[in-house]
């Protein structure tokens, strides 16, 4: 149990500094580096996600010694884990707010919510899991 509280604080501060990375990136791109604001989203996005992935392999998941998959094989899953958590936030900001009478940024909010506690399972079970483990 102390190892999943572990792991759970852990990726909560990556998250964190994911956070930051990303919008200081993007407004950095922006303002700073005179960039359109949508081009600096993107550059920013692929930032942040890139930082993600180097921070759950090196500090969240950092105590397995042997992965299951690797880093080619993580990073495949990874992006398929990506993928989906951004297809099912478009799918559920768009559809939901009418249907459950409830504002845009508070179907986010909890898609978010919901699909941060959904990655953190798939990343410990499926992308950064010991070897040995199932995979």
């Amino acid at each position: 149990m102390s190892t999943l509280l572990g792991q759970g604080a852990r990726y909560a501060v990556a998250g964190g500094v994911v956070a930051l990375v990303y919008v200081l990136t993007t407004l950095a791109l922006h303002h700073v580096a005179g960039l359109h604001f949508q081009l600096a989203l993107a550059l920013g996005l692929v930032v942040a996600v890139t930082t993600h992935f180097v921070l759950q392999r090196a500090f969240v998941w950092r105590h397995e010694r042997d992965y299951a998959l690797s880093v080619g094989g993580q990073a495949g899953r990874y992006l398929a884990v990506t993928l989906v958590q951004y297809g099912l936030t478009t799918l559920s900001t768009a559809v939901l707010p009418p249907v459950l009478g409830l504002a845009t940024d508070v179907v986010y909010v909890a898609t978010v919510a919901c699909l941060t506690a959904l990655t953190f399972v798939l990343l410990r079970t499926r992308v950064f899991h010991p070897a040995g483990s199932p995979t």
